[in-house]
């Protein structure tokens, strides 16, 4: 376990970068003074840069077996680029290059991560939820920390240290980066430096894997983007808002350090249909009883469904699907496809939606996409059963 210590203390600080940099990105900017629109055109360029920089970089890290240098780099630029967060009365096109840059560095860090990290937590071959619980678990932790902190602090001291919270946090991925053992990856001597990925997108069991990806997370969209909206909208404070954040992470947290007791009770497939449908439940309930403080915390609990369990699958489907020097490439498609994708669909749709039919017509759209990733997951489940057969 001690070999996954660096990479542990780079989940930490990566999510810890990411709890207070996702759930309060929107309230900075709407203290700038920006429209919803704008708001949600720059929430979603971290999901634009999804749609090529995580697939660039997992195929440049695949070809030169770097990914530990690539990833050095790819934090200590991203630092550099917060800077540009400081400049007063920025304008929506300074802060869209900048957002845009910042992220095409930061947004491959964790597909990276996962692919130098696949043979320390995996046994005999095999997918280890235990020992990948335990470094996934750290970036809960650090998610927590921040979320709940940065709660405290913009509730009492406004929204205006926002770039200082950015720059102190990036410069903590920055040490965990270079904390990594630098290693590059052998390749062997019957190994091509470049194998194909098209054969495997062509499995039907592949594209259907991804498509339930893709409704899922496009479903999330509305918390990654909306929810800290939604509730400021509704009246709660930054404080109450941060700790409804706080608790979805505590449940995660609880997840990812017993998931090895759950995960063998169901086949990974049925684990995906069985989020997909907490997930429907927890939008449409969202949307209908958002004024309910009890009820919002008893469906941030789903979140170790909805979220967590979710994640760990997904990761392990990919494991299965793209082995070997094809990881780089699959975990990158992962987050192409889930959170690049979706996530430009969903920020654009749901800030028109918003502006409309206001923010509660967004969950209930979530809501519908999460059915529709259910859907996809048990048609996974039947090839899966008919493959498993024909063997």
């Amino acid at each position: 376990m001690r070999q996954l210590l660096p990479f542990g203390a780079l989940s930490a600080s990566y999510f810890a970068h990411i709890g207070f940099f996702n759930p309060y990105l929107p309230l900075w900017l709407k203290e700038l003074g920006l429209p919803l629109v704008a708001i949600s055109l720059l929430t979603s360029a971290q999901s634009a840069t999804r749609l090529f920089a995580p697939y660039a970089w997992g195929a440049l890290s695949d070809r030169l077996g770097e990914r530990v240098r690539l990833m050095r780099y790819s934090a200590t630029v991203a630092l550099l680029l917060s800077l540009g967060l400081w400049r007063e009365a920025p304008s929506v096109g300074w802060l869209a290059a900048v957002l845009l840059l910042m992220f095409s560095h930061t947004s491959a860090m964790m597909p990276m991560s996962e692919a130098a990290m696949a043979h320390l937590v995996s046994q005999g071959g095999q997918f280890d939820a235990r020992r990948y619980g335990r470094v996934r678990l750290c970036g809960s932790l650090g998610f927590l920390l921040t979320v709940f902190l940065a709660g405290a602090w913009f509730e009492r001291r406004g929204m205006h240290d926002f770039p200082a919270w950015t720059l102190l946090t990036l410069l903590a991925v920055v040490g965990s980066a270079w904390w990594l053992p630098d290693q590059r990856e052998a390749r062997s001597a019957d190994e091509h430096a470049h194998l194909p990925v098209g054969p495997v997108l062509r499995q039907p069991e592949v594209r259907w894997f991804f498509a339930s990806l893709f409704f899922h997370v496009l479903a999330h969209v509305s918390l990654y983007v909306f929810f800290s909206l939604y509730l400021d909208s509704l009246g709660y404070s930054k404080a109450v808002i941060g700790l409804l954040w706080a608790v979805s992470v505590i449940v995660e947290v609880a997840w990812f350090f017993t998931q090895s007791r759950w995960l063998p009770a169901w086949p990974l497939t049925v684990w995906l249909a069985l989020c997909g449908s907490a997930m429907a439940l927890r939008m449409g309930l969202t949307a209908w009883g958002a004024t309910s403080l009890a009820l919002l915390l008893a469906l941030q609990c789903l979140h170790a469904l909805t979220f967590a369990a979710h994640h760990t699958v997904c990761i392990a489907l990919i494991s299965h699907y793209f082995p070997a020097r094809l990881r780089g490439r699959g975990q990158a498609l992962f987050t192409v496809i889930g959170y690049g994708v979706s996530g430009v669909l969903g920020g654009l749709g749901g800030a028109y939606l918003a502006r409309d039919w206001g923010l509660q017509s967004v969950y209930w759209a979530a809501c519908g996409a999460a059915l529709l990733a259910t859907a996809c997951a048990w048609r996974l489940r039947r090839l899966s059963q008919g493959h498993a057969a024909a063997v």
